[in-house]
């Protein structure tokens, strides 16, 4: 007896060092020391490229999974934004249901099956599995608890009590997963069900206190509108949404329209400082406002545009989005949400994916931490809508995007030196131009290449000398 106690406890042991060594190589993410951005734990940026593939864990298995994951590690995309529970019924591509009865509080977990047996492993087996897969391929996990409609349904599903459960299961499970960031909320506005967000952010806190939260609001809003000041939150996120200048017109919801750079002034404003991104922009391929599936759809022009916009505005990194691969679209499917007409294996190499590498490029090319937004360095008019400029800066360098290729007046008295060197960095290729040094004046002037249209976008970038 005493043998077989002493033999349990060493398999326990083990079986606990062997979880904790799933991902142990990536490091938890933390905010930077000027509250900012992310950095991780020895001080080095991260800027967060995310993607949203909202089904992953339901709709793929663990082959399409390794080829999702594969083909965005090569994009360098570093975040996929994924939800944990999307329906009160989810199951995945194996049949494997996620909950016992429809019951939040009760995950239906199979103890002492085979995690690598496909006969054998359940639900929350494939979910450990995808988000082991993903930091082997240095990927973080911001997963979203249980989406927004199933805590709104009219069966009241998610009661508190029954979240705080819930969220004890999760934080238990993944507490030891280096790679998981957790998103509460989903598509949800805060106000709704307020008590039960609050209660899976602050059990997620003090259950797995080490890593990142955040909220994944719904169109047109922001996190920090509700939860800015609450203990669980470590970094903002907004959805500026889908719909174009015109379909902005809802009376709830703050009137920016596509502008999404104003979501990043109200929260960089805010204290105490939170780093804050947009978490879902137009997607690629999407129709305008997504519910019209003959309106015209979201272009790579469009998803580089609210990227840049954004960054510059002062955002931490930004997250892409696909109406194909978000869904998680394959031909088994008896139907697709939004006007979907491709697959997510196809879609998933459209140009916009791939051209989201290069603002992260771009934005690590120069000292990080030190940057700031900076309007002022834009002389004369900025622009409205699709003409206005945005301007960012470090110390001895300054960036600023144009999506539509108009001619830039810069204030220079911000960069140091008597001489300046301009070039011009191509958003569609990340290629830069061969830069030109010239004396420094009060007010110099740039026309970026080609003939000023939507979509001829550029970043002017400009190093003191």
């Amino acid at each position: 007896m005493f043998k077989k106690i002493i033999y349990t406890l060493t398999l326990v042991a083990v079986i606990g060092l062997a979880f904790k060594a799933h991902n142990a190589g990536l490091p938890l993410l933390k905010v930077s020391d000027n509250h900012r951005y992310f950095s991780t734990p020895d001080g080095k940026p991260f800027f967060w490229l995310g993607d949203t593939g909202w089904l992953l864990f339901s709709k793929l298995d663990r082959a399409e999974a390794e080829k999702y994951l594969e083909i965005r590690r090569k994009q360098g995309f570093n975040v996929i934004q994924v939800m944990v529970i999307h329906d009160i019924k989810e199951t995945n591509a194996y049949g494997d249901s996620a909950l016992v009865n429809k019951n939040i509080a009760h995950p239906a977990v199979t103890p002492g099956a085979n995690p690598d047996n496909e006969a054998e492993y359940d639900y929350w087996d494939h979910v450990d599995y995808i988000v082991d897969l993903a930091a082997q391929k240095g990927i973080y996990m911001a997963m979203v608890p249980v989406w927004g409609s199933v805590v709104k349904s009219k069966n009241h599903d998610v009661p508190a009590e029954k979240a705080k459960v819930y969220a004890e299961f999760l934080a238990k499970r993944y507490k030891d997963r280096s790679n998981v960031i957790w998103m509460n909320g989903g598509d949800i506005a805060g106000s709704d069900s307020t008590r039960v967000w609050n209660t899976i952010g602050e059990t997620l806190r003090a259950g797995d206190p080490d890593k990142l939260i955040t909220y994944h609001p719904r169109g047109r809003t922001q996190s920090s509108t509700w939860f800015h000041n609450e203990n669980w939150l470590d970094f903002n996120c907004f959805q500026s949404g889908h719909r174009t200048y015109a379909q902005d017109t809802s009376k709830k919801d703050l009137k920016y329209g596509e502008d999404n750079w104003k979501y990043v002034n109200v929260d960089y404003a805010k204290t105490p400082i939170r780093p804050t991104f947009d978490a879902e922009p137009s997607y690629e391929k999407i129709p305008y406002g997504l519910h019209d599936v003959k309106l015209p759809r979201w272009k790579a022009a469009d998803v580089r545009r609210y990227a840049y916009w954004s960054v510059f505005a002062g955002g931490c990194g930004y997250t892409y989005g696909n109406n194909d691969v978000m869904q998680m679209h394959k031909p088994t499917d008896k139907s697709s949400a939004y006007g979907s007409k491709e697959y997510w294996y196809q879609s998933v190499n459209d140009p916009g994916a791939k051209q989201m590498v290069y603002i992260k490029e771009l934005m690590l090319s120069r000292p990080y931490y030190e940057r700031v937004p900076d309007q002022s360095l834009i002389a004369g008019k900025q622009g409205t809508r699709y003409n206005y400029l945005l301007a960012t800066r470090g110390k001895n360098y300054a960036f600023i995007y144009t999506y539509t290729g108009r001619n830039i007046s810069v204030n220079t008295a911000k960069l140091p030196g008597i001489k300046i060197k301009a070039s011009w960095f191509d958003p569609r290729t990340g290629k830069i131009t061969a830069g030109i040094t010239q004396a420094k004046a009060r007010v110099l002037n740039f026309n970026p290449p080609g003939e000023p249209k939507k979509g001829n976008d550029w970043v002017l970038i400009l190093d003191a000398v």
